[in-house]
């Protein structure tokens, strides 16, 4: 699977680590930075992110701040972009199952390399159970992003 990258200064470590554990699991990385501890924006580099996913030259993103909070704000910016800020497995499982998400996002000071490994697992091989329920849901999301993304 092809995924996209990003971090600020605050998340560079655990971004690493994550695409070390990508590469090792067989993944095409697509890093879009920052590569540097150097104080930087979080907007700049997780736009960027979520943009290569909407697009569809990225099949699925993983953003990296100290919170996880700001860059999944800026991915879901994004026209086409479902992140979802998660810090256990139970979350990344059902954001698959039951909101399609194609990008999700941690928080450096949240968890640590095995908790992310565990998440980021689940995260792409959790598949969307789609269902009528879910398909409305996910139809209302569509919906409130056309009425104001314009």
């Amino acid at each position: 699977m092809k995924i996209a990258v990003a971090c600020d200064h605050g998340g560079l470590n655990l971004k690493n680590a994550l695409i070390a554990y990508l590469k090792k699991k067989g993944h095409e990385v697509v890093n879009f930075g920052t590569d540097a501890f150097d104080s930087c924006d979080y907007p700049d580099f997780a736009v960027q992110a979520a943009e290569a996913v909407a697009s569809g030259d990225c099949q699925r993103g993983i953003v990296v701040c100290s919170s996880g909070i700001g860059v999944s704000i800026v991915a879901n910016k994004v026209p086409g972009i479902r992140c979802a800020h998660c810090h256990d497995v139970y979350c990344a499982k059902y954001t698959r199952y039951h909101n399609d998400a194609n990008m999700i996002a941690f928080g450096e000071k949240v968890i640590g390399p095995g908790m992310m490994e565990e998440i980021v697992d689940a995260f792409l091989t959790c598949e969307y159970e789609g269902g009528e329920r879910h398909d409305r849901r996910i139809a209302k999301i569509k919906a409130i992003e056309e009425k104001y993304c314009k």
